[in-house]
């Protein structure tokens, strides 16, 4: 469930700068603006109760099977491959609470088309851990 609540925030918080960023300026909206501080508050919501808390309970969680014996053959190769997706998965949380203080600072420089790119990073990451779990190579 931990991964599932994260994945979702995951995906739909560059979701919502899209649709900040574009949104004020179709409407020629500046930061500060009643709209603005709608999509402030919605990102908040969105980071602070779910994508950061299920963030770290799927961090201890996993980390809980990594230390159960007999759980993760670290000779192979697919627990790394998760693991390191699961760190860049980590950086990208990190990376949209970044951007959601630059939103609030009334800082951010990136466009909507920037952020619907960086919408696919996650799908990236969740291929690789979905396909090295599988495989198990």
């Amino acid at each position: 469930m931990s991964v599932i609540a994260w994945m979702a925030g995951l995906f739909y918080l560059p979701r919502l700068f899209v649709y900040h960023v574009e949104g004020l300026k179709k409407q020629g909206v500046l930061a500060g603006s009643e709209m603005d501080l709608l999509f402030q508050h919605q990102e908040r919501l969105l980071l602070k109760a779910i994508t950061n808390p299920a963030g770290i309970s799927t961090w201890i969680f996993g980390l809980a099977l990594v230390f159960t014996p007999g759980i993760v053959d670290w000779s192979q190769a697919w627990p790394w491959v998760k693991a390191g997706s699961v760190i860049g998965m980590t950086w990208f949380n990190v990376w949209l609470a970044a951007r959601r203080l630059e939103f609030l600072a009334g800082k951010n420089q990136l466009t909507g088309r920037q952020y619907r790119m960086m919408n696919e990073v996650p799908t990236v990451f969740m291929v690789l851990i979905v396909i090295s779990v599988i495989v198990k190579y």
